[in-house]
């Protein structure tokens, strides 16, 4: 039987860009990527106490990697297969068979050596997801769902970036669905509302002052201080760090927040529920604000701005930014759905 071809399919945010087109692939074509973000409630926020990434704080705007794919695939009740690898031979052989046997998989990656990505996003960030969908030679097929098009890694490169090492070290996890069957809209529904009540709990109602809502307040916090206690010069840098985290790695301040409300606004017309709307308008509003605050750490970051001052600023809009989140999620959680 000819294999069925792949198609690349350009996304916002990468593992949601691997689900979309790995389940697509599949033949499941309602999903998209606002679906699979909605589903795998991917939205989060979290600073994580005593780590650092590229020696600043540690934050991500969205859930753990891998989750969004596996929630998404569970709640549709789509089998799925996972594996890590303690040797790169190993992977290399497992990814081989795939290939050789013309299915595509997911690959967590660091991006550090990339080298289809431009220099300046090229960071020791190891949670970038990309599929592999055949080989030509000594080169494998990728298809990168940031890219507009398709590109294309040796065995070497492929193997580099697999195997990165630091926080999140992939260790050659791979990642595809092994049976996508007929879904239903009643299926599709209960995953949606399913993904809706775990992210208002995940934003809501994890202990502690590090994450969801009660997470944006406690960076708030720290940057309020950083000036003093760091100095001006490193706490210009731990701001230039979030926007990093925000803007460019892709963990999705802002954009996240859009994607949310996009998913909402999807959710409305699938569950018949014009309350999603609503909220749907909170979180492009709550997104709004993520991007002022980008701009205004930047004007800090290159040293345009430096007083004390600008820094409360800057903490001002993220206690604004967890006040609309808290309110929209506060609703979300409330609604009774049929």
């Amino acid at each position: 039987m000819e294999a069925k071809q792949f198609n690349h399919h350009q996304t916002a945010h990468c593992e949601n860009g691997v689900t979309v087109s790995l389940l697509k692939h599949h033949g499941f074509d309602k999903i998209t990527e606002p679906l699979a973000f909605g589903i795998g409630s991917g939205l989060f926020y979290i600073q994580i106490p005593f780590m650092k990434v590229n020696n600043g704080p540690a934050i991500s705007f969205r859930t753990m990697p891998g989750a969004i794919f596996k929630r998404t695939c569970k709640a549709l009740g789509i089998k799925v297969e996972k594996k890590k690898f303690n040797s790169p031979e190993k992977a290399a052989l497992y990814l081989e068979e795939k290939v050789a046997n013309n299915i595509p998989v997911g690959c967590q990656v660091g991006v550090f050596h990339l080298n289809y990505f431009p220099k300046e996003y090229r960071f020791h960030f190891n949670a970038h997801n990309l599929i592999v969908y055949g080989k030509n030679e000594n080169s494998y097929l990728i298809s990168d769902p940031v890219m507009e098009t398709t590109t294309s890694l040796t065995e070497e490169e492929l193997s580099k970036v697999r195997f990165a090492k630091g926080a999140l070290a992939p260790k050659g996890h791979v990642y595809y669905p092994i049976h996508v069957g007929q879904i239903s809209h009643e299926t599709l529904k209960k995953a949606i509302i399913k993904g809706i009540k775990r992210n208002c709990r995940d934003m809501l109602n994890i202990p502690g002052s590090f994450a969801g809502v009660a997470g944006i307040q406690h960076t708030a916090k720290k940057i309020r201080k950083w000036r003093s206690q760091l100095g001006e010069k490193q706490a210009a840098l731990y701001l230039g760090q979030i926007i990093r985290m925000q803007e460019e790695i892709g963990t999705g301040g802002g954009g996240f927040r859009f994607l949310y409300a996009a998913f909402l606004e999807e959710a409305a017309a699938i569950l018949d529920e014009k309350e999603l709307l609503e909220v749907s308008e909170h979180l492009t509003k709550a997104g709004d604000l993520w991007r002022d605050s980008a701009v205004l750490m930047a004007g800090i970051f290159k040293g345009r701005l430096k007083t004390q001052q600008d820094f409360e600023r800057c903490a001002d809009l993220l206690d604004q930014i967890s006040a609309v989140e808290k309110a929209a999620f506060t609703q979300l959680s409330k609604i009774k759905f049929k």
